[in-house]
């Protein structure tokens, strides 16, 4: 009897033993699902940036090959119609040729400015924690870098006061537009459909130009962004993110 019941202790130790070993293991398992799905997200933002950059690329291929049929068919035109000579052929081959170089350096200049956008991007988005990429949306759309943050990281409902929450997050933003100092910066403060009605604040336009008002005045203040680069605009409710039909 005493060894069977020794018997019996052993094998329930070794158990537990096991079901902890399993635990360990599942939640190193989970972890690494959570940080796999966290790059897979950061993964399709770039891809679709770059798919986004691919397109703008396209088009203003197609627009300089449409521009450079038109300049053509002008030359050959003017060759054609020409009675002036070869002097007047020459200053047309010339202006040709100026407007040619001043197509390429128009496309070199974008070419660019979507890199350091690329850059921006990137730089900015590996800055922020995975709890801030929750908050912050960075993306690149016609050639603006457009940096969202939600209102609920930033203010209190109806209210245009930065939370103590958003100071991290507007200190690592304010340091990539340090960086990037020949970029203007345009805030916009936005709200949703609910009337407000408070002392000074007369209706939802003004809140949405207080919110963009103190986050300016936070990055030139805290943060010592050259306030000649930065302007506070206000949409209102009339730039919604969702239709607003539902509380949430």
């Amino acid at each position: 009897m005493v060894v069977l019941i020794s018997g019996l202790f052993l094998t329930s130790c070794g158990g537990k033993k096991r079901y902890a070993a399993l635990q360990m293991q599942h939640q190193d398992l989970t972890e690494r699902y959570q940080q796999s799905q966290i790059e897979l997200a950061e993964s399709r933002t770039k891809v679709k940036n770059l798919e986004e950059l691919l397109e703008i690329e396209r088009k203003n291929n197609a627009s300089l090959r449409d521009a450079l049929q038109r300049l053509q068919g002008t030359l050959d035109m003017s060759i054609n119609q020409n009675t002036q000579g070869n002097v007047n052929i020459s200053k047309l081959v010339d202006e040709i040729n100026a407007s040619n170089r001043y197509i390429q350096h128009l496309v070199n200049t974008k070419n660019k400015s979507d890199s350091l956008n690329l850059v921006l991007t990137n730089n900015l988005t590996r800055s922020l924690s995975r709890e801030e990429l929750r908050d912050v949306d960075v993306k690149v759309l016609k050639g603006v870098v457009y940096i969202s943050l939600s209102d609920n990281m930033l203010y209190r409902s109806g209210s245009y006061e930065i939370s103590t929450r958003a100071g991290e997050t507007l200190s690592k933003i304010a340091k990539i537009i340090q960086d990037y100092r020949e970029y203007d910066v345009l805030i916009e403060g936005n709200t949703d459909t609910d009337p407000i009605s408070q002392k000074n604040i007369r209706n939802n336009w003004d809140l949405s130009v207080l919110r963009a008002s103190s986050v300016v005045q936070a990055l030139q203040t805290q943060y010592g962004v050259d306030p000649k680069r930065l302007t506070a605009g206000g949409r209102g409710e009339y730039n919604p993110v969702a239709d607003n039909t539902t509380p949430d």
